[in-house]
């Protein structure tokens, strides 16, 4: 499917003929009609020219990249995070991952302070099935003259669009310097798709239009403005196998000779660019490819950790969950204040505090579970998940009538979703030790959502359901459920 591109010139023109129709017809109407329809007329061609001239001017861009790191220490900073979370995993590690996947990890970091001082440009070549992306490199190589101490390294990766996962091929596309991205005729919505991917993660592109003798060369001009006022990068063209050229000789005999001669391709317009970006941008490029690679050292290492640090955190909720259950079903109390003021649940907070070395007190960690009864009680948790437990164990009239049992489940099942929203907040934290920090309620309000969405299916709500009531009855009540 091909994506139609707007085109905010051939829209002016027929506003602009439009507004002269109009007007000439109006001459012959009423003078005062005649100059309301005039100032309506004005009105919206004025506002159809201003909206163009700032569409126009916020889809103009025409820098290889946007948001580069300013100096050198930003990356050193990226850097240094994730040595923070290398060294943090190795100390909590404790038989739970291989020594070798660590030492692994730190070498990476090694291997980073060694790119910044790199002097090459790396380049990914990258685009469909059958676009060029061979031939192009060996046209650019052919044509580059090294005018600088930064050289350039071509990597091809395999077609896009293929039986091969597109995301597989996009990871080693992000981690270049910066992506030639090329297309053969007008952009289809699979390569847009593929393009917003390598956008997203704030990858440098260069859109090259190849194979340019395809179309007439008006249609030519009309398909390279549309990409570059709807592509926020830049957008270049290249004929790299150019038809060849029909070439007629006439001889003093009268004679005629016909040969056909094989053009040149042409890439003059992206050794341009090329240039420009290595002699502008190039310490640049390479410092925002190296903090692309940092964060997701980073990243890997931190889901690591959380994964981690998530099996110890899962058996302290489990426990807290029962316990709080338990003090509710023999003493039953209004489940907000269970959820804001118990001694139990703080000190489950405390724990998980610990687990994710957030230090908190145990004043902190009620505040904290204060904060999230609150956002139960504006959010309806509260009521959903008491009549949900209420209508599962009407099912069997043994356990609807044993007294405090609702309020017992409800509380253990709450007790729950504040340690896994917890659980979730802390995981999207720094890896750091945080002492006395304050809460972001906005975080915990969605970490709390999150959470809920995942532990409300019926399914799961049933299981917890009988799982506890093994936990708050006898066994010869719940024997035969």
């Amino acid at each position: 499917m091909l994506i139609h591109l707007r085109q905010p010139k051939s829209i002016l023109l027929a506003v602009l003929a439009l507004s002269f129709v109009l007007w000439f017809l109006l001459q012959n109407w009423h003078d005062s009609i005649m100059s309301i329809g005039e100032l309506s007329l004005l009105g919206i061609l004025a506002l159809n020219v201003s909206l163009w001239l700032s569409k126009r001017k916020r889809n103009k861009t025409d820098d290889i990249v946007d948001e580069l790191p300013s100096n050198r220490y930003c990356v050193e900073n990226v850097i240094a995070r994730a040595e923070v979370a290398i060294n943090c995993l190795n100390q909590e590690a404790k038989n739970k991952i291989s020594e070798s996947y660590i030492t692994s990890l730190k070498h990476q970091v090694s291997f980073l302070h060694k790119e910044l001082n790199r002097k090459d440009i790396q380049l990914t070549v990258t685009g469909g099935r059958s676009v060029g992306k061979t031939t192009l490199i060996k046209t650019l190589l052919s044509h580059w003259q090294t005018k600088t101490d930064k050289q350039i390294i071509f990597k091809e990766t395999q077609p896009l669009f293929t039986e091969m996962p597109d995301a597989a091929i996009l990871d080693d596309a992000k981690l270049a310097d910066a992506v030639l991205f090329l297309i053969n005729e007008d952009l289809t919505d699979t390569e847009y798709q593929a393009l917003e991917q390598l956008k997203e993660l704030k990858q440098r592109l260069i859109l090259v239009l190849s194979r340019k003798y395809r179309y007439l060369p008006e249609e030519n001009i009309i398909i390279l403005q549309s990409l570059k006022q709807r592509m926020s990068c830049v957008v270049v063209e290249a004929s790299l196998s150019p038809l060849p050229v029909k070439v007629r000789k006439y001889t003093d005999d009268t004679s005629i000779e016909e040969w056909l001669e094989q053009q040149k391709p042409d890439v003059q317009q992206l050794t341009q660019r090329l240039w420009e970006m290595i002699t502008d941008q190039g310490e640049k490029l390479i410092w925002a490819a190296t903090m692309m690679k940092a964060a997701l050292l980073y990243k890997q290492t931190k889901d690591c950790l959380n994964t981690i640090r998530r099996d110890q955190a899962q058996p302290i909720i489990d426990r807290y969950q029962w316990v709080a259950g338990a003090a509710a079903f023999a003493n039953p109390i209004p489940i907000i204040d269970l959820i804001a003021t118990a001694a139990i649940s703080g000190q489950m907070v405390v724990d998980l505090g610990e687990v994710y070395q957030q230090k908190l007190s145990i004043e902190q960690a009620k505040a904290a579970l204060g904060e999230i009864g609150n956002l139960m009680l504006k959010l309806g948790l509260i009521e959903i998940s008491t009549k949900a437990i209420t209508t599962i164990l009407k099912a069997s009239a043994i356990t609807f009538v044993a007294g405090g049992l609702v309020e017992g489940l409800s509380a253990a099942y709450l007790t729950r979703l504040a340690g896994l929203s917890l659980v979730e907040y802390f995981q999207q934290q720094e890896i750091s030790v945080v002492k006395g920090e304050s809460f972001n309620i906005g975080k915990l309000r969605q970490a709390l959502q999150n959470v809920f969405q995942q532990n409300k299916q019926f399914v799961f709500m049933q299981g917890f359901v009988k799982q506890g009531v093994k936990h708050l009855l006898p066994e010869f009540v719940y024997k035969d459920l």
